[in-house]
């Protein structure tokens, strides 16, 4: 047998055993703790090891991750040295040997045995683990140690046990299990929130303080429980001398209790002697962080805080649970959607829509770093606290303040027109807005 031809048997035998690599690297991605758990009761070959490879999934994945792409890069070069042989041309020897090993990689690591492994998860990854958990012993610190090295080269800071066992992979998973009927849509889109969750933080899910409700701390306990009964709200914010001082919060059942108690009290005496302390928080804070601080202090609402101390919002555990599971509903809230059609084709939506939900429906570009939601947009380009019929002009729409509601008039509802194409272009740059009144 020729040189060449050992060499290219080689790299097939290198292919084959990346393939290999790969298959197991998808099929022990797939297992959980509780099925390796499940197989060890069955009493299935292997399933001890298979336990320990699922209990420290980074150590095992990286050195498979190691060992296909040792594989992989081996047999390029064994088919390249081949192809130089056979080859006068080097730009020839090396298009062949990129085509055939790009084609072959592709096949036969990438799509097959990751495919056959991810169908056959259970059996593949009990036979995987029976050569991994020994080839681990003995290879396992140099996956590490190569880690090490690119955590030292790569700028920032880097992972400890490697990135390739990776956020997005785990999304994949969740999609795939969707498409294949495992799980239902709904559930992946809850899976999906709880990766999001931990780079969420209060000031995107705060109440702002433009939709808060506050009372004076001293207001009359039946001015405070009338205020109560009106907005629908069990625990409002006590302010001192405006929005920004606030004092405490008042609690609906502390309110009730003190003028079931004593009858008189509703009369004569004040909000702040039945207040409890406020908790603050910066705007800033994970809301992951967050809700284990409200869950171990039994705290049900904050007040969110800017970088100059002043009152931001509120945020409640409702605000955050509503990040993973959806919007709660309960009988105080109205129930009104924050994108209506009609039928002219002007859009009604909330003042609350995040800007980006609004470019997405209209399918356009609509950015803005100083503002999150229409309303804010609405009121930075008015320049003011926009009043029903105030209109402005934004990236070829016409925002117009339609309704107000609560005690504080704010705008509710916006509609959202694209301006005419064949508009007179000196109409543009005028301002349309409904004189106040």
């Amino acid at each position: 047998m020729t040189v060449d031809a050992v060499m290219l048997t080689a790299a097939v035998l290198l292919v084959l055993l990346a393939g290999l690599f790969a298959g197991a690297e998808a099929a022990l991605s797939r297992v959980s703790r509780v099925a390796s758990e499940q197989f060890e009761r069955e009493g299935r070959r292997g399933a001890r090891r298979l336990h320990d490879v699922v209990a420290d999934p980074a150590r095992y994945l990286n050195l498979l991750t190691l060992l296909r792409v040792s594989c992989e890069l081996l047999a390029t070069v064994l088919v390249t040295t081949v192809c130089l042989a056979w080859f006068d041309r080097l730009w020839q020897a090396i298009a062949v040997a990129a085509g055939v090993m790009i084609i072959v990689s592709y096949v036969a690591v990438g799509v097959s045995p990751r495919t056959l492994g991810r169908q056959h998860a259970p059996r593949v990854a009990l036979v995987s683990a029976r050569f991994v958990h020994p080839l681990a012993r003995v290879l396992g610190p140099l996956p590490q140690l190569l880690i090490l090295v690119g955590n030292a080269l790569t700028p920032g800071k880097g992972f400890r046990d490697g990135p390739f066992a990776s956020e997005a992979e785990l999304r994949d998973l969740v999609d795939l299990a969707e498409e294949n009927k495992l799980i239902e849509d709904r559930e992946r889109m809850m899976i999906h929130s709880v990766f999001e969750f931990g780079d969420t933080i209060v000031r995107e899910v705060m109440v702002p303080r433009t939709d808060v409700v506050f009372v004076e701390r001293d207001k009359t306990l039946r001015q405070a429980l009338s205020l109560a009964l009106r907005s629908g709200f069990s625990r409002i914010p006590v302010v001192g001398n405006g929005s920004d001082d606030v004092v405490g919060v008042l609690y609906l059942k502390d309110l009730v209790r003190r003028i079931y108690q004593y009858r008189e009290a509703e009369s004569t005496e004040r909000v702040e002697s039945v207040m409890r302390p406020a908790t603050f928080v910066p705007e800033s804070k994970p809301v992951a962080e967050l809700l284990r601080e409200m869950q171990a202090g039994q705290i049900h609402m904050a007040i969110v805080v800017d970088e100059y101390g002043g009152t931001a919002g509120l945020v409640t555990i409702e605000d955050i649970i509503e990040e993973i599971v959806g919007e709660i509903t309960d009988e105080y809230d109205v129930e009104q959607s924050l994108v209506e059609e009609l039928e002219d084709g002007t859009l009604r939506v909330s003042t609350r829509l995040h800007v980006d939900e609004l470019a997405e429906r209209l399918g356009m570009e609509l950015e803005d770093e100083d503002v999150d939601t229409v309303g804010g947009l609405l009121a930075k380009h008015l320049g003011r606290v926009p009043i029903p019929g105030a209109s402005v002009e934004v990236e070829g729409l016409r925002l117009t303040a339609e309704s107000a509601y609560g005690r504080r008039n704010r705008i509710g509802t916006v509609l959202v027109r694209r301006i005419d194409s064949d508009r007179d272009p000196s109409d543009i740059n005028e301002p349309a807005e409904v004189a106040d009144g």
